[in-house]
């Protein structure tokens, strides 16, 4: 399995922007689909972005979309998010997982996820 360290967390204000970073080792990074997910206390862990193998294509949850930007450099064995615009509600433990590698497709269930990070929180708040 992949390994997988998030980093790039704060304190922010509503309106503010935040870019994590999801940085990827003992494998070439290019060979699985990546994702964003987070979760808060209590709650089930919540899809947020996901990418294809070369970047090409992505997926969002309607509550990020147009806010919330998913990238990666395979090159550089890191996935990005970028968050704009962030409100209290964005307030979450953010993980970075990999889908296993034969499969190509994005997916908002994290089940089809088998290597992920340890997180790095986010809070927004004024």
């Amino acid at each position: 399995q992949v390994q997988l360290e998030e980093s790039g967390g704060g304190l922010v204000h509503p309106g503010d922007s935040l870019t994590l970073s999801c940085a990827i080792s003992g494998d070439d990074l290019s060979r699985y689909v990546m994702a964003w997910f987070r979760q808060v206390p209590g709650k089930e862990r919540e899809f947020v972005a996901a990418i294809t193998k070369n970047g090409y294509d992505a997926e969002y949850s309607d509550s990020v979309k147009g806010r919330l930007t998913i990238s990666r450099d395979n090159v550089k064995s890191t996935l990005y998010l970028q968050m704009n615009s962030l409100e209290p509600e964005d307030t979450a433990l953010y993980y970075c997982a990999a889908r296993p590698s034969p499969y190509s497709f994005t997916s908002e269930n994290p089940q089809d996820y088998d290597s992920w990070g340890q997180g790095t929180q986010v809070t927004v708040s004024s």
